[in-house]
């Protein structure tokens, strides 16, 4: 369509809105519609920010006269996911920011002929587990994670309260693991990748939400693994598709529901697609900047503590900035973990270094935790049994099952409490003098900051035991 063209339709479309949905020549919107809007091809999800105070009749009425249809309206935030076939419609609904990651990957697979270089193909679907079929053997000595962090000591004095409820943001949970059964709450579990929650909520093909959740409150049971906080209970929300992209409207999703059902900390173990937002600078990363800005502040205010994987691209990052604020023009911005209020976790190995993977960056990494390197990965649960895992990913979880342990022993913290005291009792770790990984005599990152608080490991490395036992906390030498 023309430059001229798409003027056109745009303003006749803000003239429908405008004019109380009834255009002056006497159509009313749906015959509008009809007339002006031009499918073209599938229907792509969008999420659409509104101002502040927009009603959820004159959002829907916005969309419906930008060529789209309303899937769910976020009044609380001013947030609304949409439909539309037609190609112009994040033109056609200003005033509103709009944005698709799904027209995103489009453009990409247009313009080289290939998939976004970050897509993945889809998996096999997971097979239901077995509970008898899962190995019994105790495997606890293998969790050097939970040691390192002081978790097997914590466990002694306490091991969550029932009444804390974490909710799992990632690709799914196996229910039927039986180290999760009992911690698993399918009443507060949803589904997210429509932007509007459901109950289809159970891995479909990643075995990764189901490891992150034991890592939190895997059952202490005497078999396979134990969780940081095994006493708590966990809400399996599905922000994570098939192919493992994590949308923003699922995102968003994801943070509102966990808010609504009163979760005390959420862990996202991912970022919000696509990643190649996350280093531009453009009108796009303002419009997701924006929704998960705004969906982090709800959560926060409604009582609840997000915990975020730094991501393993090891890039340096620059804190993303609040809702209603630009964000900066350089570096890259990690979402959710670079927003304000989102405990950030970069990953440390076994000898307390930071895994070359991980992303870092001062002013945004909050605190750090074990998540591996190859040969010395976190031993966690996955469908059908047990495995080993790398990754920021695994890193974070173990902050969120630490707040959890927290937030059980002092019911009245809030979520600015939690974040505070995970960082005060974290065990500082300083800058290393050199992060030559590779040996070439090159820097492979740049650690600035102090002892207390750096790029690298923030306040330094959460400390379970100190969160259940303060007079007892772990010696920094364990």
């Amino acid at each position: 369509m023309s430059l001229l063209g798409r003027s056109l339709r745009t303003a006749v479309c803000a003239f429908m809105v405008l004019s109380g949905f009834v255009v002056h020549s006497g159509y009313t919107t749906a015959e509008a519609d009809e007339a002006s809007c031009r499918p073209d091809g599938r229907a792509l999800r969008y999420v659409v920010a509104f101002d502040r105070g927009t009603t959820e009749t004159e959002a829907r009425a916005a969309i419906t006269g930008g060529c789209g249809t309303t899937t769910i309206y976020y009044s609380q935030i001013a947030v609304a996911v949409a439909t539309s076939a037609d190609r112009d419609f994040a033109e056609l609904v200003r005033p509103a920011a709009a944005f698709s990651a799904q027209a995103e990957r489009l453009a990409v697979k247009r313009a080289t002929g290939t998939p976004s270089a970050r897509s993945t193909p889809a998996r096999a679907e997971l097979e239901p587990t077995d509970p008898a079929k899962v190995p019994s053997a105790d495997r606890t000595d293998e969790q050097w994670d939970m040691r390192a962090i002081g978790a097997d000591k914590a466990h002694r004095i306490e091991q969550g309260s029932d009444d804390v409820v974490v909710g799992v943001l990632d690709s799914g949970v196996d229910g039927t693991h039986p180290e999760l059964t009992a911690a698993l709450d399918p009443a507060r579990s949803a589904g997210c990748l429509t932007g509007a929650p459901d109950r289809k909520w159970a891995a479909t093909t990643s075995v990764h939400g189901t490891h992150v959740a034991g890592v939190i409150a895997a059952a202490d049971d005497g078999k396979g693994v134990t969780g940081v906080a095994p006493g708590v209970r966990i809400a399996s929300v599905k922000v994570i598709d098939d192919r493992g992209y994590a949308d923003p409207e699922a995102a968003v999703c994801g943070l509102m529901w966990a808010a609504d059902q009163d979760m005390a900390v959420t862990n996202s173990s991912y970022f919000v697609d696509p990643w190649s937002l996350s280093c531009a600078h453009d009108d796009a990363r303002g419009v997701v900047n924006e929704v998960m800005a705004r969906a982090v502040e709800y959560a926060t205010s409604s009582g609840t503590l997000n915990v975020a994987a730094a991501t393993n691209e090891a890039v340096g990052l620059v804190p993303s900035p609040r809702s209603g604020v630009r964000a900066q023009a350089e570096g890259c911005q990690a979402l959710p973990a670079g927003l304000p209020d989102v405990v950030a976790v970069s990953s440390v190995t076994e000898e307390r270094r930071k895994a070359g993977y991980s992303s870092y960056g001062l002013g945004v990494i909050d605190v750090t935790a074990p998540g591996g390197e190859e040969g010395q990965c976190v031993l966690s649960t996955v469908p059908g049994g047990y495995a080993p895992l790398c990754g920021t990913s695994m890193a974070a979880p173990h902050v969120a099952g630490v707040a959890a342990l927290l937030a059980s022993e002092h019911p009245g913290y809030g979520p600015r409490q939690l974040r505070r005291t995970l960082g005060a009792q974290a065990t500082p770790i300083a800058c290393p003098a050199d992060y030559d990984l590779t040996g070439d005599g090159t820097q492979d990152a740049y650690c600035t900051g102090y002892a207390g608080f750096n790029g690298f490991h923030g306040h330094g490395l959460v400390d379970a035991l100190a969160a259940v036992a303060p007079r007892a906390a772990s010696n920094p030498a364990r």
